[in-house]
């Protein structure tokens, strides 16, 4: 019967090699929660904007009436 033996670099590499996919998995996973991090603000901007946009038409339509007031009045 014959045996193989594996040789000592060969699992040296493999271990190397598994070290630093998880050592640039871990990375990955820091890079990526960064961005959703980011997403989520400004998603909080984005929504802030609209509600000023929303106001500022309001004030706008305000401002439009009383100046069609001051005109009849006038």
């Amino acid at each position: 019967m014959e045996t193989r033996k594996i040789p000592v670099a060969v699992i040296a590499a493999l271990a190397v090699q598994t070290a630093g996919a998880l050592f640039w998995a871990g990375g990955a996973a820091a890079r990526i929660s960064t961005l959703e991090n980011r997403v989520g603000e400004h998603r909080r901007v984005a929504e802030r904007l609209a509600r000023l946009e929303e106001q500022s038409k309001a004030t706008r339509a305000a401002v439009e009436r009383i100046e069609m007031r001051l005109e009849r009045g006038a």
